[in-house]
C-alpha cells in the first residue's frame, strides 16, 4: 500500500495532480490558480508542471469562468473551476443553475457536463461576509447538480478525482478552515468508497449526529466529550449532500432512535431541514425524540471578532444532544 502524509490542502492538490496526469482533457481554471497557486495554495505547482494551457489564470469574473467551463465541457474537456471564496459564487449563479444544471436533461442525456466547481466554504478563518459563507443549500435544491463536501485529507485526495471522473456537474465544497490542519497518512492506492456515500466515522448507541465538511471534526470532539459523561454518539460524515446517502443515515437512526443534524449554514431552510423531514417520514416509529438541528443564525455572516459566537461549537452540539435525550 502506497501512503503519503497529507493535509487537506495537500490532499486536494495531490488529487488534482493525479487527475491531470491520468486525463489530458482535465483543465484547471480560476482566479490566481496559476502563478500564485490559489489564495489557499490548493493549486500550488500545477501551472509550473502542466503549463498555462491547462492551469489558467482567469479574469475576476465568476460568470465568465463557469460559462467558459460549460463551453469546454461541450467540446470534450473536463474543466475544474475554482471559486476563490464561497460568497463570490453568486455572480456565477445564473450560469450554474440556468445552464450547467439543465443541459444534460435538456438534451435527454446525450450531452454530458463533466464540470467540477471547487468552492472553499465556511467560516473560522477570521474573515468577513462573502469570505465565510455556506451556500450549499442553494445548489442542493437544484436538480441536475451533484453536491459533495470533503472533511479530511483522504477524502480530499480521492473525492476530487472521483468528482472529475463524473460526467455530471459536481459542486465540490471544501472546508477552508481545515485546509492546513495536521497532516495524516493517506492511502494513495484504494479509494475509501463511492463518491456519493456517507460514512460512519464514530460508532455509538444513544444519538446519531449527522454533519459534513468543517463540522465533522467539531462533532467528533463533541462525541469524545459526551463519552466522558456516558453518552454514546454515532457521528456520520454525510460527504454527499445531493444525492444524500439515506440508507446509511436511516440505518443509524433506526439504531439510536435520535438524530441531531449539524451544519454551519443558517438553520432556516438549510440542509438540516430536508434531512429532518425525510428522517421523520421514513423513521417516524423508530424516533424517540424530534430531529434537532444545530447551525448558524439567520443573519449575514458577522464580523470576525464575534464569529465564534455564530458558528456551531462543541457546547451547542452537546446541548442539542442533551435535549434529545431528555425526551
Amino acid at each position: 500500500m502506497t501512503t503519503q502524509k497529507l493535509s487537506l490542502a495537500k490532499g486536494i492538490n495531490a488529487g488534482l495532480r493525479a487527475a491531470m496526469e491520468a486525463e489530458p482533457k482535465v483543465v484547471v481554471m480560476g482566479e490566481d490558480v496559476g502563478k500564485l497557486g490559489g489564495v489557499f495554495r490548493i493549486t500550488d505547482g500545477l501551472q509550473k508542471d502542466f503549463g498555462e494551457d491547462r492551469v489558467i489564470d482567469t479574469p475576476l469574473a465568476e460568470s465568465g469562468i463557469i460559462g467558459t467551463a460549460i463551453g469546454l465541457a461541450l467540446r470534450g474537456y473536463r474543466p475544474v473551476c475554482e471559486i476563490q471564496f464561497d460568497g463570490f459564487i453568486f455572480p456565477a449563479y445564473d450560469q450554474i443553475v440556468s445552464q450547467l444544471a439543465k443541459m444534460t436533461y435538456r438534451a435527454k442525456g446525450s450531452v454530458k457536463m463533466p464540470v467540477v466547481i471547487r468552492v472553499p466554504f465556511g467560516g473560522g478563518i477570521g474573515a468577513v461576509e462573502h469570505h465565510s459563507e455556506s451556500p450549499e443549500a442553494y445548489f442542493a435544491h437544484t436538480p441536475g447538480l451533484r453536491i459533495v463536501s470533503c472533511s479530511n485529507p483522504t477524502d480530499g485526495y480521492w473525492m476530487i478525482q472521483q468528482a472529475i471522473a463524473s460526467d455530471d456537474p459536481v459542486m465540490f465544497f471544501e472546508p477552508k478552515r481545515r485546509y492546513h490542519e495536521k497532516a495524516v497518512e493517506v492511502d494513495l492506492d484504494t479509494p475509501p468508497g463511492p463518491l456519493y456515500s456517507a460514512r460512519v466515522v464514530r460508532e455509538g448507541e444513544h444519538v446519531t449526529v449527522a454533519c459534513y465538511g468543517p463540522m465533522v471534526k467539531t462533532a467528533l470532539e463533541a462525541a469524545a466529550a459526551a463519552a466522558e459523561e456516558g453518552k454514546s454518539l454515532e457521528v456520520i460524515d454525510l460527504r454527499a449532500l445531493s444525492p444524500i446517502d439515506w440508507a446509511t443515515l436511516e440505518a443509524s437512526v433506526l439504531k439510536t432512535g435520535r438524530l441531531v443534524v449539524v451544519h454551519e449554514a443558517p438553520v432556516v431552510l438549510g440542509l438540516g431541514s430536508e434531512i429532518s423531514a425525510r428522517i421523520t417520514e421514513d423513521c417516524f416509529y423508530a424516533l424517540e425524540a424530534p430531529v434537532l438541528r444545530v447551525g448558524g443564525f439567520s443573519t449575514p455572516y458577522p464580523a470576525s471578532r464575534v464569529e465564534e459566537e455564530y458558528l456551531p461549537d462543541l457546547d451547542r452540539i452537546l446541548d442539542a444532544v442533551d435535549r434529545s435525550l431528555a425526551y
